[in-house]
């Protein structure tokens, strides 16, 4: 008899705890203002970028894509980040590249962003960020825009995670 009550109170406990995290979802942001995000991620002017990656990795959606889905919460998206003039706006662009053809067989792929977070117009915080990867796992089978989406999926975790707690000069990534 005993046993079917704690089991009961354990049942409804967890119960309740489900009904909160439904109610009151978890967000990367402890109540924290939304933070607007360019939807597109530019190549920085002086980026040296082949132009078969720039016409078919596409890591200018990439990037900022993993980013809002990391943050889970607390990120939308802006078509034009500088028509934003009040609130926290995030802008990332591309500064650096390496990928040549080949997949794996021709080396480590490596993408480097800069990022600027500015409230209501000043800049608040920065980062540089780069992650290399040769493919992982059956890196030999991947193509360079796959090694190269790999990448924008961990610096969109890096900068998620640096969205928490932004710093000004902040190294996310392999540049720690």
């Amino acid at each position: 008899m005993m046993r079917i009550k704690v089991f009961s109170m354990l049942s409804k406990t967890r119960g309740l705890l489900l009904l909160g995290y439904m109610v009151f979802p978890l967000s990367g942001f402890a109540g924290e203002d939304t933070v607007f995000l360019q939807r597109v991620a530019t190549y920085a002017k002086d980026a040296a970028v082949s132009g078969a990656v720039r016409r078919e990795c596409d890591l200018e959606s990439k990037v900022p894509l993993f980013v809002k889905k990391y943050a889970r919460g607390g990120v939308e998206y802006v078509d034009n980040a500088a028509a934003v003039k009040n609130g926290k706006v995030l802008v990332i662009k591309i500064t650096d590249v390496i990928g040549a053809g080949g997949g794996a067989w021709s080396g480590s792929k490596s993408l480097t962003i800069r990022g600027v977070l500015k409230d209501n117009g000043k800049e608040v915080a920065d980062f540089h960020a780069r992650r290399i990867s040769g493919g992982g796992a059956f890196g030999g089978f991947k193509g360079t825009c796959s090694i190269l989406g790999r990448n924008a999926k961990a610096l969109g975790k890096d900068v998620a995670l640096w969205l928490r707690n932004p710093a000004p000069g902040a190294k996310l990534g392999d540049l720690r």
